[in-house]
């Protein structure tokens, strides 16, 4: 299906849709991979982000780093396939459709820079969201990995099973699962940053901003699609990471 007929619609649906939703975030899959290679040159012990860690973990437990490889052989796999099997029912790939993509996610992570960043200093009195005292190196291959991994946990996985739930199993309809998701979601990603050795310490104010964050981020996602919000929430956190550092 060309997009030359349609209107903004079009480009809303096509968007959202896996041939570009999958193929826009792989890009950052590769930068994070690559970046925290490149820092720690070790899969099992270098610094990644949590939600990597999690994702991998069972993979890691029953085949080490063999079980890395079954990982990625999974995941890409997975996305491809989905992607191809879209594209091959809705005809070639248009370049400007991620042009357009890509405006979005800046524009997004912009708009959440100003107002939550704003947000954070009256919250946090100026306390850093993330790992205190890393360079900014490991804080942009953080931030990459809550692009791609926060948002394949907790919205793919976490909102998308919650989503189902509400409408099959609570009777919810689309809007009453979708903000079921997006709540109950949101709560357990906020949740899920004072976990571990890495994690922060919990306090209301944290958490409370966190929360609100992963309902802005749980929407996006129900809204606009996977891609586009995996790179909304990486650049957000690129933006946090750099001024950080002035």
């Amino acid at each position: 299906m060309s997009l030359n007929s349609s209107s903004g619609r079009g480009y809303w649906r096509a968007a959202r849709a896996p041939r570009y939703s999958l193929t826009f975030a792989f890009p950052l899959l590769l930068a994070y991979e690559a970046l925290a290679f490149a820092l720690s040159h070790d899969a099992l012990a270098g610094v990644r982000n949590g939600a990597d860690v999690l994702l991998k973990a069972v993979f890691v437990m029953f085949g080490g780093r063999e079980g890395l490889i079954a990982f990625g052989a999974v995941l890409v796999g997975t996305g491809a396939v989905l992607a191809w099997r879209d594209r091959r029912r809705s005809g070639p790939l248009e370049g400007r459709v991620f042009l357009l993509m890509a405006l979005e996610a800046v524009l997004y992570a912009l708009a959440l820079g100003l107002v939550v960043g704003t947000l954070t200093g009256l919250l946090l009195h100026g306390l850093a969201l993330g790992p205190g005292g890393s360079g900014l190196a490991t804080q942009l291959m953080i931030s990459l990995g809550a692009g791609i991994y926060e948002e394949l946990l907790f919205r793919v996985l976490l909102v998308g099973a919650l989503a189902w739930a509400g409408r099959r199993l609570f009777d919810l309809g689309a809007t009453g699962s979708g903000v079921f998701a997006a709540v109950v979601g949101a709560l357990v990603f906020s949740a899920f940053h004072y976990l571990g050795p890495y994690g922060d310490r919990l306090d209301l104010a944290s958490f409370t901003f966190r929360a609100i964050a992963g309902v802005v981020f749980s929407g996006l996602y129900l809204l606009r699609g996977f891609g586009i919000t995996a790179w909304t929430h990486a650049l957000y956190d690129v933006f946090l990471a750099v001024s950080g550092q002035r």
